[in-house]
């Protein structure tokens, strides 16, 4: 071991009692997949059965809250500042942070499709549009690739949505599954200084949390800070808060959002086509999620996601790569295509002129010519990123962090961002062959368009197809949508899933959203788990990025290797050192969990148990 590792190790460990969180219901191990990595060998499809399982704690957690009536008041009060010229604030980090860009993007789309048809009231629609905001641990730039150790630090919530002038006018939905993250507490702490009201959204129980993590204590027993507490149980991979702990805040919060749009456009636009009653919005979403997950056990629609779990693992050991062809769910499909990464070690998205970094095993494409509408198109607005001054830098840490952390605000700029080519402009850089592979997604009227030889995703399949490439399409809509599916016959050869969405009136499409997440999460976990990157419902690949994650490996290392604490922490940094320089340069590296395993496995150094780790 080094001195710098050690040196590293210390520093983290006169912290660690604040970042210890095994104790976490959301760090817990499910029954349910407790033996997931050994079905899925044997059993693609029933692996697949077993995650949607664990989704029924979300069905659950889901049917409490509808019970609890608190939807209506909190509706009620979002709504009521809004008319009085207020915003909403989503914040959060990591899964939370893109779950909040994703809810503007929902919101802005909802007043961009009203502006398009016509519609006239005052304020007008581009009024509306822009009330909501996103506060993502590290800007926009974190929607492609997770920015390091941003989500550690309270000051840098509080600056990112102060900056954007949160006040006393406002809500502030401050969204943490764990319940203890830094930036989402800065967030909420800065606006109860705004005099903004603020809900606390979080996923494990107020006991636990009180008496493990003194920060979410205080603000849990804070009386000006309204908890919405939405503890589902432990994750389907364990400590993967992406999974069902987000599913149940984007499935909340859109109930809410949905209240919230029907009670103004009642006023704005009396007995218009969405002038709905809000009342019966909860009762509605509650019985249409749990038909959409009934739907996503079918065994028809569990065989033909194994199928396209088999095809993307086939890409991924053959070393080739994997695209993405999305429009309408372009969003939710770059959701969870980067959160591979920082769980199960993946290459991140590449910049199409980095010749060094290792190529992406997946990549995202939606159908703008030119990469920075392609990104307007994805999140419906303008990127907002992280672009702080060194002064600014300098206020918020401290010396021994002013370095490191300018480091980092240097490659997070909307600059670095359009670096990733998403739209039509990027093709020529993932161009694919033999024994690449390809999926479109598609929703709502995208699937009719299947049946034009120029449409988007068709044409991009053909085109896979023309080149060798192995292809499928995923379509989630209503059932009346789909029917054009077969009769189109859109492309030969293609490995097929269609999800029939509830009908209903929603403004928001909230249940085919969830359905859709569940689905994604379900067919990248599986893949991943197919790979060997999960060791019974352990994420043993998780890439140790802020003091959270490291808390995770470190546990991870003492359990797997037998060793104590600071000993396996110790280990972890000397591992951490050894690969960082890949790390940083965007290439392929070893797990640090599964090499700390090996060398204490086999008395190993770095080299020989990396070498004896990737022939495994």
């Amino acid at each position: 071991m080094s001195a710098t590792s050690d040196a590293r190790s210390d520093d983290f460990l006169r912290i660690a009692d604040q970042f210890k969180l095994g104790a976490l219901v959301t760090e817990g191990s499910h029954p349910v997949t407790a033996n997931l990595s050994e079905t899925a060998a044997a059993d693609t499809a029933a692996a697949l059965r077993l995650l949607f399982d664990v989704d029924d704690d979300v069905l659950r957690a889901y049917r409490a809250f509808v019970e609890s009536g608190r939807a209506t008041a909190i509706a009620a009060e979002v709504s009521g500042r809004l008319r009085r010229g207020g915003r909403i604030f989503f914040t959060g980090c990591g899964s939370t942070g893109r779950l909040s860009i994703q809810l503007v993007s929902i919101w802005r789309d909802f007043w961009q499709r009203q502006r398009a048809r016509g519609l006239a009231c005052q304020p007008p629609p581009e009024t509306w549009e822009d009330r909501a905001f996103s506060v993502m641990a590290g800007g926009d730039f974190a929607l492609i690739k997770s920015v390091e150790g941003f989500e550690d630090f309270t000051a840098f919530g509080k600056k990112q949505i102060g900056d954007l002038g949160v006040s006393a006018r406002d809500a502030v939905f401050a969204v943490t599954e764990g319940g203890e993250t830094s930036f989402v507490i800065g967030t909420a702490w800065q606006g109860i200084d705004a005099g903004a009201k603020v809900y606390f959204v979080y996923n494990n129980p107020d006991d636990i949390l009180c008496a493990h993590v003194e920060r979410s204590r205080e603000v849990i027993e804070d009386p000006r800070i309204e908890k919405i507490n939405l503890t589902t149980g432990p994750m389907a991979i364990t400590g993967s808060t992406r999974m069902q702990a987000t599913t149940i805040q984007l499935c909340v919060v859109l109930t809410v959002l949905e209240m919230v749009l029907r009670d103004l456009m009642a006023e704005l636009e009396p007995g218009g086509p969405c002038a709905l009653a809000a009342s019966g919005v909860p009762g509605q979403f509650l019985s249409q999620f749990e038909q959409m997950l009934a739907r996503l056990k079918a065994p028809a629609l569990l065989d033909g996601l194994a199928g396209l779990v088999e095809r993307e693992e086939a890409t991924y050991r053959a070393g080739r790569k994997h695209n993405y062809y999305a429009d309408q769910y372009g969003i939710d499909i770059l959701t969870d295509t980067t959160e591979r990464s920082p769980t199960y070690c993946t290459p991140p998205f590449r910049k199409f002129d980095d010749a060094t970094a290792s190529e992406s095993w997946a990549f995202l494409f939606v159908p703008d010519a030119e990469t920075p509408a392609a990104w307007q198109r994805l999140i419906r607005r303008r990127p907002a990123c992280v672009e702080w001054s060194e002064a600014e830098v300098r206020a918020l840490v401290t010396e021994d962090k002013l370095d490191r952390t300018l480091e980092t605000v240097r490659k997070i700029s909307c600059r670095e961002l359009m670096r990733f080519k998403v739209g039509l402009d990027g093709l020529p850089t993932r161009r694919l062959g033999p024994g690449d592979s390809a999926v479109a997604i598609v929703g709502g009227p995208e699937v009719a368009a299947l049946a034009s030889a120029g449409a988007f995703h068709r044409s991009r399949l053909e085109e896979a197809r023309r080149a060798g490439a192995r292809i499928g399409l995923i379509a989630i809509a209503p059932e009346a949508d789909l029917k054009p599916l077969r009769a189109a016959a859109a492309v030969p050869d293609c490995i097929a899933v269609a999800v029939a969405v509830p009908d209903s009136d929603f403004l928001l499409s909230g249940v085919a959203r969830a359905g859709l997440k569940m689905l994604l999460n379900a067919l990248s976990t599986c893949t991943m788990v197919r790979l060997g990157r999960v060791m019974g419902n352990y994420m043993v690949w998780l890439v140790p990025s802020n003091l959270k994650l490291i808390d995770r490996a470190t546990r991870y290392i003492e359990k797997l290797a037998g060793l104590e604490y600071v000993e396996a922490n110790r280990l972890l940094f000397e591992i951490i050192e050894y690969v960082e320089p890949r790390m940083k340069a965007d290439q392929a590296y070893p797990p640090a969990v599964g090499l700390a395993v090996t060398r204490v496995q086999h008395g190993l150094g770095n080299e020989e148990a990396e070498r004896r780790l990737l022939a495994s």
